[in-house]
């Protein structure tokens, strides 16, 4: 049985699908209760206690685990790992962030390191995914497309590989099902870079109608950032963003490394999820 954590979300939901029809038991864990896959058990937990963990983990050979920023800092998440080992657990996948490589110093990347080194001195069998960009961020523009037919945001023609989210969810399932990927840290991106232009572009082609591009300031970008998240993120968010690091913008092989085909460019993001912008 293998335990998907965060299973509703961007790479939650096509990981415990493809883990599903596959033929493997799964159980789907999130903090609400949701919709799974006929066959799929859910339990409703919260990472924040680890030890709520425990009814999800009892007979599971494998654990996807998925932190949001919040529990990476505040909840001691090293504790799952020691659930999952008194569990039985044999092999942890863990979604880290390329940021650990190439902006090793904010609080939410230290914690992710930690972890990172918690997971590889478990005694379990082990993967580390480290993706980048994620190309379901431009959700973030589709009430704006919908109702305007306008994307705004900063720094539109500086842009970073984007990697589609379903991509992450094939290497996660690769890892869980397949020994041969034991031990590995993978950076994953999307095939190309691509600027907010671009995926503007990418968008108004999905719908088949023109999409506007409006560049923020960064000072506009920031305010409307920190309505949803800390300052000091939205901050942090800016700087990748507008500045990225020659690591930031390389495209990495490891997708096609694992899967053996190339990453999904973010023109087929859009047209599967065209539906978002309508």
């Amino acid at each position: 049985m293998i335990v998907v954590t965060g299973a509703t979300g961007n790479i939650g939901r096509p990981l415990t699908r493809a883990l599903a029809a596959a033929g493997e038991q799964v159980t789907a864990v999130s903090r609400h209760p949701a919709a799974v896959p006929d066959g799929v058990r859910h339990l409703v937990a919260d990472l924040a206690d680890p030890a709520g963990l425990r009814p999800a983990l009892a007979g599971a050979k494998s654990l996807f685990l998925l932190l949001s920023g919040d529990h990476a800092l505040g909840a001691h998440p090293a504790d799952i790992i020691g659930e999952a080992v008194d569990s039985g657990v044999r092999r942890i996948v863990l979604l880290s962030t390329l940021g650990v490589v190439t902006r090793p110093f904010g609080a939410t990347r230290i914690a992710m390191r930690e972890l990172e080194d918690t997971v590889r001195e478990s005694g379990l069998e082990w993967a580390v995914l480290r993706p980048g960009g994620f190309a379901s961020n431009a959700l973030w523009w589709a009430e704006s497309v919908r109702e305007r037919r306008v994307v705004a945001a900063p720094f539109g023609d500086v842009g970073v590989p984007v990697v589609d989210p379903a991509d992450i969810a094939a290497v996660a399932a690769a890892c869980l099902l397949e020994d041969r990927h034991t031990g590995g840290a993978y950076e994953l991106t999307g095939p190309e870079v691509i600027t907010p232009r671009g995926q503007t572009k990418a968008v108004a082609a999905a719908l088949g109608s023109p999409v506007a591009f409006h560049e923020l300031t960064r000072d506009e970008a920031r305010a409307a950032m920190a309505r949803s998240m800390p300052a000091e993120l939205a901050d942090d968010t800016l700087d990748i963003l507008g500045n990225p690091s020659p690591a930031e913008q390389r495209v990495s092989p490891d997708v096609e490394r694992v899967l053996g085909r190339a990453p999904r460019p973010f023109v087929d993001w859009a047209a599967r999820n065209v539906t978002a912008f309508r």
